[in-house]
């Protein structure tokens, strides 16, 4: 399975439309369209019309794509060049705007430049070797139980207990059947970032994306992805973070970030996850 059928994403007559039914499989407790899905859409329309792969996207978010709707893109390939497109899609339910994704795209040429990466991965145990990251328990299907998370580094969510942790943690994280990533699966993984909010403030908190961005570096075969965050800082209800991501063999693929708008979980899901901290 690639990222286009993880998606759901199809084209429309040719290369320059496509279409994304907005199914629970692809959304968030909030039952709309989960932002890094969104960019994987964008990314998965504006490769196939480029006949290139991605090296920079980035996603603003304007609006959210309800569960049962439809997101259109087009796609306008802006300047093509020897080696680089530049091109961007809008995503539109109905006449509403909800996203733009603005990239370039080229194939690097490798024989030439094997390339050199200055960030290493951080120290952690292999995925088997850590535990499951818990999800909220939200009764509806979403997209989080699709992905594969283990913690590396950081708390459990029955273990935030109000007390503010380091700015860093590191998760592995995988989607099964993905063992060739391409850009728009590190956007799908890219856009945990938000997670780390939580480690850093020591509760569980909510985040909705207002950007995304992903730089590829190398693709190569990993079944299991090191999402390495960074939390930069939070204030008055927005932060921001990136996250740096390597193959199981410490080479670095990408690089996400994002800045994003956080409020602290209440209600039912907080009761059980006091009834779970109660045990830790």
């Amino acid at each position: 399975m690639d990222a286009r059928h993880f998606l759901g994403i199809e084209p429309e007559g040719d290369d320059l439309h496509w279409r994304l039914p907005v199914t629970p499989s692809i959304s968030t407790p909030g039952r709309f369209l989960f932002g890094g899905c969104g960019l994987a859409a964008g990314i998965v329309a504006l490769e196939a019309a480029a006949q290139r792969p991605v090296v920079w996207a980035t996603a603003q978010y304007l609006a959210h794509a309800p569960i049962g709707s439809e997101l259109r893109f087009d796609v306008v390939l802006a300047a093509t060049g020897r080696r680089t497109t530049q091109a961007r899609t809008t995503g539109r339910v109905g006449d509403d705007e909800v996203l733009t994704v603005n990239a370039a795209l080229g194939q690097p040429d490798i024989r030439g430049d094997p390339g050199t990466s200055w960030v290493t991965a951080p120290d952690v145990p292999p995925p088997l070797q850590c535990p499951r990251r818990e999800r909220l328990p939200f009764p509806e299907e979403t997209v989080f139980q699709r992905v594969d998370q283990r913690l590396a580094t950081g708390r459990l969510m029955a273990e935030l207990d109000g007390t503010p942790g380091p700015a860093t943690s590191a998760s592995w994280l995988r989607v099964p059947g993905h063992l060739d990533p391409s850009a728009a699966t590190l956007a799908v993984i890219g856009d945990y970032v938000t997670g780390g909010v939580s480690q850093a403030a020591g509760v569980p908190t909510f985040s909705r994306s207002l950007d995304n961005t992903i730089r590829v570096v190398r693709l190569v075969r990993s079944e299991w992805i090191l999402s390495d965050i960074a939390i930069y800082g939070t204030v008055g209800g927005f932060a921001h973070g990136r996250a740096h991501l390597f193959a199981e063999d410490g080479t670095l693929m990408a690089s996400a970030s994002q800045s994003m708008s956080i409020r602290p979980w209440s209600g039912p899901q907080m009761a059980t996850l006091r009834s779970r901290r109660e045990r830790v």
